[in-house]
C-alpha cells in the first residue's frame, strides 16, 4: 500500500466524534468531483474512505443506503470506487444540512459552519476527497487536486492562516494546491490528525539525511583517492624520467630512498610513504622530497627540451 493510502486510512480511524464527522463529510463533499443539487459524486481508490463516505452520508440523512457504489478495476491493480447519491431529495437534504442556501455557496468554503476545533477534520475530509502524497523516500510532495479555482484559493487562504504556505497551478482542468517542503507536509499531516504518518515522514527524512551525508563522505573520499592517484602517477613519471636520464646515483641518499619507496608503493599515502623510508619522516617531509624530485625532473626536461 502507498504512503498516500496509509495516510487516508489513518485519517479514517481518527475521525470519530459527531462534530468531527460533520466537518469531515463537509470537506469530502465540497472537494469531491461533483457536488451540487444535480449530482453528488465521490471517487476514491481507498476502501476505508469509501466506507466512511457511506457511513457519514447515512448519518446526516438519518437513514441507511442512500449511497450507490460502483467499482472499476484499474490497470495498476487498484479499484476506483465511485459513490453517488442518486435521489434528488437526499442531495437536497445534504445541501440543507450544511446550510448552503444558494448555488454560489456550494463551491466555496463556509468557515462559519465549521467549528474552530474541527477545521482540521474538515481539511482531512478535503484530503480524503482530492488529496495525494508522493512516497517520501522519493521526494516530498503533497497536493490537493481541486475542481474549482475559488475553492482552491479558499483552501490556500485557510491554510495560510494556520501557518502553512502553498502554491497552486492549473493542471488538466483542475487547480492543484501543492506543498514541496517536508516541514509543511509534516505540519499538514499533524493538523489533519495523521500523527503516525507525520512521524514516519520524519523518520524517512532522517534516513535520507543520513544517506546523503554518507554519500557526500563517500564522494569526498573518492575524490581524495582520485587526487592521490593522479599525484602519485605524476610523481612516478618524474622519478622514472630522472632514472632514465641521470640515474639513481644522481640523487642524494634521501631523495634516492624517497624515489625507490614511491616506485615500490604507487598507491601509498604521504603518511604511509614516510613510515617506509629508511629514516621515517612525517607527511611534510615526504611532500618536500617529492616536490624536490619533481623540480629536478622539470629542470632536466627543460635542459633536454622535452617539456
Amino acid at each position: 500500500m502507498s504512503f498516500s493510502q496509509d495516510v487516508k486510512e489513518e485519517l479514517c480511524s481518527v475521525i470519530t466524534d459527531r462534530d468531527k464527522e460533520y466537518a469531515c463529510l463537509y470537506g469530502m463533499l465540497l472537494f469531491c468531483r461533483h457536488f451540487d443539487a444535480e449530482e453528488i459524486l465521490f471517487q476514491t481508490e481507498n476502501r476505508l474512505a469509501a466506507d466512511m463516505f457511506v457511513r457519514l452520508s447515512d448519518k446526516v440523512i438519518g437513514r441507511g443506503r442512500i449511497v450507490s457504489i460502483s467499482e472499476t478495476p484499474k490497470k495498476n491493480g487498484t479499484v476506483l470506487y465511485s459513490l453517488r447519491i442518486p435521489e434528488e431529495s437526499d442531495r437536497e437534504e445534504i445541501i440543507f444540512r450544511f446550510r448552503i442556501s444558494s448555488r454560489s455557496l456550494i463551491h466555496r468554503i463556509q468557515e462559519d459552519i465549521i467549528d474552530n476545533n474541527n477545521v482540521f477534520a474538515f481539511i482531512a475530509g478535503a484530503f480524503l476527497s482530492c488529496g495525494s502524497l508522493t512516497e517520501p523516500i522519493k521526494e516530498y510532495h503533497m497536493e490537493f487536486a481541486v475542481p474549482f479555482e475559488d475553492l482552491c484559493t479558499d483552501l490556500k487562504a485557510l491554510l495560510e492562516r494556520l501557518g502553512i504556505s502553498s502554491k497552486y497551478v492549473e493542471r488538466k482542468g483542475l487547480y492543484v494546491l501543492y506543498f514541496k517542503g517536508s516541514e509543511d507536509i509534516e505540519d499538514m499531516l499533524t493538523i489533519m490528525g495523521a500523527t503516525k504518518a507525520s512521524l514516519e515522514l520524519m523518520n524517512v527524512k532522517i534516513l535520507k539525511d543520513v544517506r546523503n551525508k554518507a554519500n557526500r563522505i563517500a564522494n569526498c573520499d573518492n575524490a581524495n583517492i582520485e587526487r592521490i592517484l593522479q599525484a602519485s602517477q605524476k610523481q612516478i613519471e618524474d622519478i622514472e624520467y630522472i632514472l632514465s636520464t641521470e640515474g639513481i646515483e644522481s640523487l642524494s641518499p634521501e631523495l634516492a630512498n624517497m624515489a625507490e619507496v614511491r616506485l615500490e608503493n604507487p598507491n601509498a599515502s604521504l603518511k604511509e610513504l614516510g613510515e617506509l623510508l629508511d629514516k621515517p619522516v612525517g607527511r611534510s617531509g615526504v611532500n618536500h622530497r617529492l616536490k624536490k624530485l619533481s623540480e629536478i625532473a622539470a629542470q632536466l626536461r627543460e635542459e633536454r627540451g622535452t617539456l
